[in-house]
């Protein structure tokens, strides 16, 4: 968030933190959830790129296009394997995968 609002938005009595504060996440909890994030938005990128419509990407991995939603939007009911297999089927290679959750390493402890 901007400095500016940030500063804004104090002065008005809102408190402003960061996720992991609001949601108290442990540093791990914190890390987990932003793995799935930057798969979630990883597979969604390559579909989108690939020009291939949720519907379309569903028929490759035998699911449905509300699963590929699900999927894109880090539904918690969609695992971390079916992302990972879903980004294999678009195409993407472990060095891919790692590209893409390399900046999730473990948040620093507040």
């Amino acid at each position: 968030m901007r400095r500016e609002k940030t500063t804004q938005l104090t002065r008005k009595g809102w408190k402003v933190g960061t996720v992991r504060e609001f949601l108290a996440l442990s540093a791990e909890e914190a890390a987990y959830v932003e793995l799935r994030l930057r798969l979630a938005n990883s597979l969604r990128s390559r579909r989108q790129r690939m020009k291939l419509s949720q519907a379309g990407l569903a028929a490759r991995i035998g699911s449905s296009q509300s699963r590929v939603a699900k999927m894109e939007a880090d539904d918690p009911s969609v695992s971390i394997d079916l992302l990972v297999r879903s980004l294999f089927a678009l195409g993407a290679t472990s060095r891919d995968l790692a590209r893409a959750i390399s900046h999730s390493a473990l948040p620093k402890a507040s």
